[in-house]
């Protein structure tokens, strides 16, 4: 009986332990936010050994943690460890770190210059033992990013020696030499060492540097040193530590690369004044073998398109029998003269905007820099030593593989239809076969659309023509097309799509080794076709990802292959569709075997990444509630091991959960939307409700959200910590009726979840964003079911909006109306009333939901003016109605300080409206602008 008793009461301790635990949890706060952390530059070790990542608040100073992939207890943490790499052989890490950001704040209020500010250090850390050597006052580091173990250490100039200060009262003049001016220099110290200490070597007055790739060699450059020492370019041998100098005198030494095998060292110098804006360039080319330095390319040589260019691409071939460069045409590098008998308010400052051009002005604007660093592809051939240019002011863009090993390009001539990209953006280009070897190029195909590229041995061109849904290849040899799923009953369009742009496919996984089959996908499954047509189209997942509703995909883990491997596992990642759990199976390149599940479960997986060198991999796995940490397992996946372990303070706070909603639009058609449930949540209660929505958000069922102050929307870990629940349905559209498809979509959800009887109906509001924002301006023209609402940059006059530019890329917004989000399908002389229908500006008077809107004067996406004809109709109809406007700010917050602002203000808002709360004065009062800068108006009414 005493023991009974003893049980008892041990359970009673147990859930009263539990309860007190329970209740000891609290709701989120803005304050927060700063010291939610971040995983991120997470890698793993060619070795598959070590393992590493960097831990950071929102706000503060982070860490580098390297663990062991073996032994998850063996693990060493930098404080403030950044921009890291291991090491080639895997025995090293090599990382900045940063200074204290307290200690940089301090100084920057105390107006300290920037070279007074304390500056990177670098770190060695030996893994095998945990020693770690650091030397201050860092620029930058590099390592071979092949092979060899040496890493190269670029310092900061040093700091002026203060002077010493006399003692008090001493007016004595001293005689004696005076401190030494420091030398006019743009160089620094450089530092180059073998990680095992064998060998180091020294450097002064660096400019720019560079390891070949399997760290045999490396170049440097020096500056000029007043008028005693010259600049020039340097190789260092690394093994012998000899030091040889190439080339010297010239004002400027840039775009320095070596060739594959190491027999050539390339770059770009200048012999005009360092205060010319548009210099001329000369190209050489070093014969590392021979020691021959010899200048090859210059401005009005046979073959060069003008003049030698400093923004073209500099490679070599991977057989380094030729070497590619850019050129450009002569006019780029004139410099217009000003005329000294006007002044500056006397000269003319217009845009003209013509009919015929190409771009419109704003985007010509935008694109400025862009046009005049423009430069065409020029090939020289090293046996021959002639040049050739390739690209020209039609032919200006080209798809090479990636190795440059095949004889053929392609080449793209988009001129044509250029003119229509304001309203189409789905043009085509003219597409060409070039032959590198000679520079010749001979027409493919006019009016190609997508995004043509060469298969991995240069046999065949291939895109996907959304013209007719298909998958098309044209043999290089034989110059012939084929259609390569004509033959196949299956859809390679996005069947999801719903905009009346023409649908993108969906995807492709590759090509097999040798150019002998071509991987695609349509919705769920994977194809292997034969580009020959010899051998019938093979389903790789055998119907399974259409029969059971998974989305498989081909997971690369190999980041460096060209094609895939037949005689490497096929991995492949898995999504289904109706219940999102996520996972992977291992497939059959022959199809001969069905897709065998590896891990399958309600997760979302990413990242996957394998060992260079070993099956060890590392991956990402997260749900609403477990931040996507890091793992370690192998490519079997027989157990993930735990590695990081971010944000375990979230055990402090109330964080809910989600459950995937099913229900039915107003037309039948089956949805589903993400329900977000305070801790602890209780079905017999009732609970105010936030309703967000873009498009569609179910698949992210499992994505972690983290509480972060908003730049445009509802933070749902905040709002849902704060018992609110949050509904996140998803909408489908019907063209040319944007605003009834999200009615038709969203309150029919709502209503499902009111009839559950948990949904306080009186206490629920909406927001969105953007394409969101819109959205909800329009539902508050239909219905006043929601007592309040929140819309951020929205379009409320298709009208005005369709001929209204994005100020971000200077792109008219004719395109969004006719052919993509906005999805009226037409022009607006087309479809006028569709415009005017579906735009809420002309029904405001219907509006009875009080209303904050966000909208910014820098936005770069959604006309500024859109906010204000929202909130200019509201105030002139007496409705409630805030406007923030962030000075200066883009189409989503950009700046922190400004981002809490609106998390706080966005919070306030609705805890009035659904919960009852005092509001703040901001809401009472406004804000006066001779009260601009000096309050916030957060204090309550009241108080």
């Amino acid at each position: 009986m005493k023991n009974l008793i003893k049980f008892h009461f041990t359970i009673l301790l147990c859930c009263i332990s539990a309860f007190a635990l329970a209740q000891e949890k609290r709701a989120l706060n803005h304050q927060d936010y700063d010291r939610w952390e971040s995983v991120s530059s997470e890698k793993i070790s060619k070795s598959g050994k070590w393992i590493g990542y960097t831990v950071n608040p929102q706000d503060g100073d982070g860490r580098l943690e390297i663990v062991s992939h073996q032994n998850q207890d063996q693990r060493f943490i930098v404080p403030r460890g950044s921009q890291w790499v291991f090491s080639n052989n895997s025995q090293f890490a090599i990382g900045k770190i940063n200074p204290q950001a307290d200690t940089v704040r301090f100084l920057k209020l105390k107006k300290k210059k920037s070279d007074e500010l304390p500056k990177d250090s670098v770190f060695i850390m030996n893994l095998a033992s945990g020693e770690l050597d650091k030397l201050a006052r860092v620029k930058s580091f590099a390592i071979p990013s092949k092979k060899g173990n040496w890493v190269a250490v670029h310092f900061e100039k040093d700091l002026p020696k203060k002077a010493e200060k006399k003692e008090t009262g001493d007016t004595t003049k001293v005689d004696g030499p005076k401190p030494e001016k420091p030398k006019k220099t743009d160089g620094t110290k450089l530092l180059v060492k073998d990680l095992d200490g064998s060998q180091s070597y020294e450097f002064d007055r660096i400019k720019s540097y560079g390891f070949s790739e399997n760290g045999d060699y490396l170049f440097y450059t020096k500056a000029q040193e007043d008028t005693l020492k010259n600049a020039g370019i340097f190789l260092l041998e690394l093994k012998t530590g000899v030091s040889k100098l190439i080339d010297e005198g010239k004002t400027e030494y840039v775009s320095t690369v070596f060739s594959p095998e190491n027999k050539y060292l390339a770059f770009l110098t200048t012999e005009d004044s360092a205060k010319s804006k548009k210099p001329y360039y000369d190209l050489y080319l070093f014969d590392i073998v021979k020691e021959k330095n010899q200048k090859i390319a210059s401005k009005g040589m046979t073959g060069i398109n003008g003049m030698v260019s400093k923004n073209g691409r500099l490679f070599f071939s991977s057989d380094e029998k030729r070497l590619f460069f850019g050129s450009a045409p002569d006019y780029l590098a004139f410099e217009y003269e000003d005329d000294i008998t006007i002044l500056d308010e006397d000269r003319v400052s217009l845009d003209i905007w013509g009919w015929q051009d190409n771009e419109i002005q704003p985007m010509q604007l935008k694109n400025k820099d862009r046009d005049q660093n423009k430069s065409f592809l020029t090939i020289y051939n090293i046996k021959s030593k002639s040049i050739t240019a390739v690209g020209d002011e039609s032919v200006s863009q080209f798809a090479i593989d990636k190795k440059v090993k095949n004889q053929f390009a392609l080449g793209f001539d988009d001129n044509p239809y250029r003119r229509n990209y304001s309203w189409d953006i789905q043009i085509g280009s003219d597409l060409y076969l070039v032959d590198l070897t000679t520079g010749s190029k001979s027409l493919i195909k006019k009016d190609v659309p997508g995004n043509p590229r060469l298969s991995p041995e240069g046999k065949y061109a291939y895109w996907y023509d959304e013209r007719d849904s298909s998958w098309v290849a044209y043999d290089i040899k034989l110059k012939s097309f084929s259609n390569l799923t004509q033959t196949i009953e299956s859809n390679f369009y996005d069947e999801l799509h719903d905009s009346p742009s023409l649908p993108s496919s969906n995807g492709a996984a590759g090509w097999v080794k040798g150019d002998l089959a071509f991987l695609v996908y349509d919705r769920y499954d994977i194809w292997k076709i034969d580009p020959t047509g010899k051998s019938a189209p093979i389903n790789l997942t055998k119907g399974e990802g259409k029969k059971q509703k998974i989305i498989f995909r081909r997971e690369q883990v190999d980041n460096e292959e060209e094609s895939i491997d037949p005689t490497k596992p096929l991995i492949l990642s898995a999504f289904h569709e109706i219940n999102k759990k996520n996972g992977f199976f291992k497939g059959d390149i022959n199809g001969t075997n069905s897709p065998q599940s590896i891990i399958f479960s309600d997760h979302r997986y990413s990242g996957l990444t394998k060992a260079e060198e070993t099956d060890n991999i590392i991956i990402r796995r997260s749900t609403f509630r477990e931040y996507p940490d890091i793992y370690a397992s192998d490519l079997n996946l027989t157990s993930l091991n735990r590695v990081s372990n971010a944000n375990p303070q979230q055990s402090q706070v109330k964080w809910g959960s989600v459950e995937l909603v099913n229900y039915l639009a107003n037309d039948g058609v089956p949805l589903q939307g993400l329900l977000f449930k305070p801790e602890n949540f209780d079905p017999n209660k009732k609970y105010p409700m936030l309703v967000y929505f873009y498009e569609r958000n179910s698949d992210g069922l499992h994505s972690y959200r983290a509480p972060a102050p908003s730049a445009s929307t509802i933070n749902i870990p905040y709002f849902v910590s704060n018992d609110y629940l949050v509904f996140v349905p998803d909408i489908k559209y019907d063209l040319g009726l944007p605003g009834p498809s999200a009615y038709n979509c969203i309150i029919p959800g709502v209503q499902a979840l009111v009839s559950r009887g948990f949904v306080d109906a009186s206490n629920m509001a909406i927001q969105g964003q953007s394409w969101g924002g819109y959205q909800v301006a329009y539902l508050i023209t239909r219905t006043n079911m929601f007592k309040a609402a929140g819309a951020g940059a929205p379009v409320v006059n298709m009208t005005s909006a369709y001929g209204g530019i994005r100020w971000g890329t200077g792109m008219s917004r004719m395109f969004q109306y006719e052919q993509t989000q906005s999805r009226i399908g037409g022009t607006l002389w087309d479809k006028p009333l569709y415009y005017i229908e579906n735009s809420p500006l002309f029904t405001m008077d219907r509006v009875n939901t009080p209303v904050l809107i966000m909208h910014n004067d820098e936005d770069g996406s959604v006309p500024w003016y859109q906010g204000i004809e929202m909130f200019m109709a509201l105030k002139r109809l007496n409705k409630p109605a805030w406007l923030l406007q962030y000075n200066g700010e883009d189409h989503n917050l950009r700046l922190r300080k400004n981002r809490k602002d609106l998390s706080i203000r966005m919070a306030q808002f609705f805890d009035y409206y659904l919960k009852g709360a005092p509001a703040p004065l901001w809401m009472t009062e406004g804000l006066p602008a001779v009260e601009k800068g000096r309050t916030l108006k957060y204090e309550l009414s009241g108080n």
